[in-house]
C-alpha cells in the first residue's frame, strides 16, 4: 500500500507532541525498508533538496504553492462559484476550496491507500486513515478552560465525534485509553490498537556536562522538577503547596525547578509563588531546547509530574531513562503505563504529595530502587517498537483495503 504521512510543522516549544512526532517520523524512516509499504511524505515547505537521500519506499510531496499560486488559485475558485450562482441562483455561494480538497486531490493523483497520522491534530480527510487518540480529558474533566471555554469542548467533541467513528483503526497508549474510546464514542474494541507511549531518544544522545547545566541556569542541589506547559491542568498549584507543606511542617527547603511555555496560566502561578513566600525555591526557566533537558533531568532530585491528566505522558519515561526517580500524579491510566516504577499520589493532596518527596528524601534504598527499575521500564518500549507496531497495524488494514481501488 501507499501511506500517506503529515508534517504538522510544530515547533519545539509545543513540548511532548513535537517530541513524539518528530521522533516517530525520523524512526519511520529510517525503518521503512523493513516494511512492505511505500510511505508518501506531504509537507508545506517547498520541495526537500535531500530527497534523494531517503529511503526507496520513501517518496516526499510538497503542497507548497506560492503567495500568487494562491491568490490565481482564489481568483479561480470565485470565477467558477460566481458563474454557478448566475447558472443556479437558488444555489449556496461558495468561494472558497477547502484545504482538504486540494489534499484529497494529491493523494487520487498519487493513488495514495491510507492516511496515517502520527499525532492527533493532523489533517483528517474523507479518505481511509489510522488515528492516535492521547486523551479524551474533554470528557472526564470539562472543567478545565484548555478543553472548556471559547468553544475548545464543543469543536474536540465534534471533532472526535466525526472522527473516531469513522477511522479504519485508532491508536491508543493504554487498555486505559481503549476503554474511554469505546465507553464515550461506542467504537468497537477490534478497531482500537494499544501501542505504549514509547521513550524518547534524546534522553541517550544528549553530550551536554551536567555541571555546566547548573552554571547556565544558576540551579541549586537537590532541586525537584516539573517540566510542563503552564496550563491549568498541569497542576503546579498543589505542587506548590505540597513545598510550602514541606518548608513549614517537616523543615525541608526543596527548590522547584519549573520547565515550560506559558499556555496562559504561568502569571497565576507565578502570584501564588509570592503569596506563599517560596520566592527563594521556585526557579522558572521558560522554554529551554531540547539539548538541555537531559542533563536537567539527571541533575534532578525527583521528577514531580503533578499533571490531572492522562492516561499517557512522556516526561515520566524521559526521567527514568535518565535515572531521575519518578514522582507522579495517579490518574487514569498512570498504573498501567508506570507500573510500580514510580510512586503515584492524589494529585488533588499537597499533604501526599509531600508525604511522597519526604520519602524519597529519607529513604535513599526506595530512591535508588525507583531509580534502577525505572531505568528498566524506560527501555521496554522503544520508538522502534513503536513503529514496528504501527507497521503491523498498516498491514492489518491491506488485506481491507485491497478490495477496492
Amino acid at each position: 500500500m501507499k501511506v500517506a504521512l503529515f508534517t504538522t510543522n510544530n515547533l519545539p516549544q509545543a513540548g511532548g507532541g513535537y517530541t513524539f512526532e518528530s521522533q516517530l517520523l525520523e524512526n519511520i524512516f529510517k525503518l521503512a525498508s523493513e516494511s512492505k509499504h511505500k510511505f508518501v511524505l506531504y509537507t508545506w515547505e517547498k520541495q526537500s533538496d535531500n530527497a534523494e537521500f531517503f529511503p526507496e519506499n520513501i517518496q516526499i510531496i510538497s503542497l507548497y504553492r506560492s503567495f500568487k499560486e494562491r491568490i490565481n488559485s482564489k481568483i479561480l475558485r470565485t470565477k467558477k462559484a460566481t458563474i454557478q450562482k448566475l447558472k443556479n441562483p437558488t444555489s449556496k455561494f461558495k468561494i472558497e476550496e477547502s484545504y482538504e480538497k486540494y489534499i484529497l486531490n494529491s493523494f487520487q493523483i498519487n493513488q495514495i491507500d491510507v492516511h496515517l497520522s502520527l499525532i492527533p491534530n493532523s489533517p483528517i480527510l474523507d479518505y481511509p486513515y489510522i488515528i492516535p487518540v492521547w486523551d479524551l480529558q474533554h470528557r472526564l474533566q470539562p472543567y478545565f478552560p484548555e478543553v472548556s471555554v471559547s468553544g475548545a469542548w464543543e469543536e474536540r467533541e465534534y471533532a472526535y465525534s466525526k472522527i473516531l467513528r469513522r477511522a479504519a483503526f485508532i491508536i491508543t497508549g493504554t487498555e486505559v485509553g481503549k476503554k474511554e474510546i469505546e465507553r464515550f464514542y461506542h467504537i468497537p474494541s477490534e478497531r482500537i490498537k494499544v501501542l505504549p507511549f514509547f521513550t524518547p531518544q534524546f534522553t541517550s544522545s544528549s553530550n551536554l556536562i551536567d555541571e555546566d547545566i547548573s552554571k547556565k541556569y544558576n540551579l541549586p542541589n537537590k532541586y525537584l522538577f516539573y517540566p510542563a506547559q503552564f496550563w491549568p491542568h498541569k497542576n503546579h498549584i498543589n505542587l506548590l503547596l505540597a513545598i510550602k507543606l514541606l518548608k513549614e511542617k517537616y523543615d525541608l527547603h526543596f527548590p522547584l525547578v519549573f520547565v515550560g511555555s506559558d499556555k496562559g496560566n504561568e502569571s497565576y502561578v507565578r502570584e501564588m509563588v509570592e503569596e506563599l513566600d517560596l520566592l527563594n525555591q521556585v526557579y522558572f526557566l521558560g522554554f529551554v531546547p531540547q539539548e538541555d533537558m537531559a542533563p536537567l533531568y539527571r541533575n534532578a532530585f525527583a521528577l514531580t509530574f503533578m499533571t490531572f491528566f492522562g492516561p499517557d505522558n512522556l516526561p515520566p519515561l524521559e526521567a527514568m531513562a535518565l535515572g531521575c526517580p519518578v514522582i507522579a500524579s495517579n490518574v487514569s491510566g498512570a498504573k498501567e503505563q508506570l507500573g510500580d516504577t514510580a510512586l503515584l499520589v492524589d494529585p488533588k493532596q499537597p499533604e501526599e504529595i509531600a508525604c511522597a518527596i519526604k520519602s524519597l528524601s529519607e529513604n535513599s534504598v526506595l530512591r535508588q530502587k525507583l531509580i534502577e527499575s525505572g531505568l528498566e521500564r524506560a527501555y521496554k518500549w522503544t520508538v522502534k517498537d513503536y513503529v514496528k507496531g504501527l507497521f503491523s497495524v498498516i498491514d492489518d488494514f491491506e488485506a481491507i483495503r485491497r478490495c477496492w481501488k
